[in-house]
């Protein structure tokens, strides 16, 4: 564990290297082949954008992951549960490889061929290594500070890493494995997927220990006193204040007690609380009967350490200095109790990974 003055130097030592890397590296791709740099760009631009648009639309629904890089690293912080995960990357390659074949196809090519393009080589393996750190790294700091901009910074990280590195930054254990059956400019033969898989998990692993170090859960913050209260406070929203933020309070409070204080708020609060959602947590015990909807307002944001969003996308502010969380939960209004009782447990699961976040014991 580090202080805040050695994130501050550490920031600034990566920073200035991975600046210098794309200043260079770019310009050595530039002056090597100059009609091969210009289709080059073309390439990096369009992916780019495609990925800055993808992850726009999907990353409100899934997180917009399409990379085992970056769905390791969010089961590693604890923000995405181990069964989903696995999940992510079954579905992730599937994705990949359909994509692949949809593409080889529209061009009038064989659908599944694999490729003859030659990468890979210990600088490969490197320059892989290192575009998947800064693209891990990159991600897990705009998701805790600027996550609206998000999009954006993925994709223009990306295009700018194909520009720069050797490897035409793939970044992707999935798609390279996905683009090893298109033999096209834009594969990789399979005699060169090992050390790109290799150079991706190297570094995708170091990207999960320096973000633990630059970026650190709320438990360390709040040992810090950066910018946690000694009793934190928690905001939880959602679009109508009416179920799943009012279950996940009734569950904060319960397990957590008077060492958090709680509040809740919606986006476009509904006129009562969901009578399932009452229901099923009488059935454990907690009563949230007495509950009703409000709006959030700025004056819950000034108050609150950490912020938990669950399912209100742009309508819910971001507000810097605060940590914020985003729990994908399905909206349990019109739901059958037994599918309310799901979200119900899992909204228990998550309170209780929060609650070891903040640094606390849970009471029951």
């Amino acid at each position: 564990m580090i202080g805040a003055s050695g994130r501050m130097v550490l920031a600034e030592f990566l920073g200035s290297a991975l600046l210098l890397v794309a200043i260079v590296g770019s310009g050595i791709t530039a002056s090597t082949d100059e009609a091969g740099a210009i289709g080059l760009f073309g390439h990096a631009i369009t992916i780019g954008a495609a990925l800055a648009a993808l992850v726009a639309v999907f990353g409100p629904v899934s997180g917009a992951h399409f990379n085992p890089s970056v769905t390791a690293a969010s089961a590693a912080r604890g923000n995405l549960p181990l069964g989903l995960a696995a999940r992510y990357l079954a579905v992730q390659l599937a994705g990949a490889i359909t994509g692949v074949s949809l593409a080889n196809w529209l061009f009038g090519r064989p659908v599944l061929a694999l490729s003859s393009t030659v990468r890979g080589g210990i600088q490969h393996a490197a320059s892989e290594a290192l575009v998947t750190f800064g693209l891990v790294l990159v991600i897990l700091g705009a998701v805790r500070s600027v996550p609206k901009m998000l999009p954006a910074i993925v994709g223009c990280y990306l295009a700018a890493a194909i520009m720069f590195s050797p490897s035409a930054a793939f970044a992707n254990p999935a798609a390279t494995l996905g683009r090893m059956w298109s033999d096209t400019f834009a594969g990789i033969s399979p005699q060169g997927v090992p050390a790109f898989l290799a150079g991706q998990l190297v570094g995708t692993g170091l990207a999960i220990l320096v973000g633990a170090r630059l970026f650190p859960d709320v438990a360390v913050a709040r040992q810090e006193r950066l910018h946690m209260s000694e009793v934190p406070t928690v905001l939880l929203l959602c679009v109508h204040n009416a179920g799943r933020s009012q279950m996940a309070a009734g569950w904060l409070r319960h397990l957590a007690g008077d060492r958090v204080t709680v509040l809740s708020g919606g986006s476009a609060p509904a006129e009562h609380v969901n009578p399932a959602a009452v229901k099923v947590m009488a059935e454990v015990g907690i009563d949230i009967s007495d509950e009703y909807p409000k709006p959030w307002t700025e004056e819950t944001f000034g108050a609150a350490d950490v912020v938990v969003t669950m399912g209100c996308g742009d309508a819910c502010p971001v507000v810097l200095g605060k940590k914020y969380f985003d729990w994908e939960l399905d909206d349990p209004t019109g739901k059958p109790l037994e599918q309310v009782r799901i979200v119900r447990d899992e909204i228990e699961a998550r309170v209780r990974w929060l609650i070891s976040a903040l640094g606390l014991s849970t009471l029951g």
